[in-house]
């Protein structure tokens, strides 16, 4: 019972969070606490879903900062989009906007997803994200690191 008096005797021992960076956009109203981001892949390479999975990962941890994966899009404020949109993509792409309750916020993450980066003249490739769907932040990098994609993800919760 020792470890366990140390526990309450010593707490919580973590790094301090750095300063909040500016807001890119104002978060949904009526959006209180986390907010839910929904994950969308179209087209991507995986490189930046490797990143997204480390920026989510105990390391980062990009929840305590309000930011939380949900597996529908009917129960997310966020969609976080990676890789260019294919051909095959820009439908469902829409209908998972469509489907994603008003107000909400599309987050480009990735150069692909921005402007089509190493994909630009492949056959398959309609466009980047921007082409199909509004585009409310931008996460630039190829893929962008962790600690940049968690700053993006701060700027839209404020905190």
């Amino acid at each position: 019972m020792d470890w366990f008096r140390k526990i309450l005797r010593v707490g919580r021992v973590v790094e301090p969070a750095p300063d909040a960076p500016e807001p890119a956009v104002k978060p949904p109203e009526g959006v209180r606490g986390s907010l839910q981001i929904r994950h969308v892949d179209a087209g991507s390479c995986n490189g930046c879903e490797v990143e997204i999975g480390g920026a989510f990962g105990p390391v980062y941890d990009a929840e305590q900062y309000g930011a939380r994966l949900v597996a529908s899009p009917r129960h997310a404020d966020a969609l976080l989009v990676t890789g260019v949109v294919t051909r095959n993509m820009a439908e469902p792409l829409r209908n998972t906007v469509a489907a994603t309750p008003q107000p909400r916020v599309v987050i480009a993450c990735g150069d692909c997803a921005l402007n089509r980066g190493v994909f630009t003249d492949a056959y398959g490739v309609l466009g980047a994200v921007a082409d199909v769907v509004p585009v409310d932040v931008e996460i630039p990098g190829c893929p962008p690191t962790p600690t940049e994609i968690v700053a993006g993800l701060r700027s839209v919760t404020g905190k």
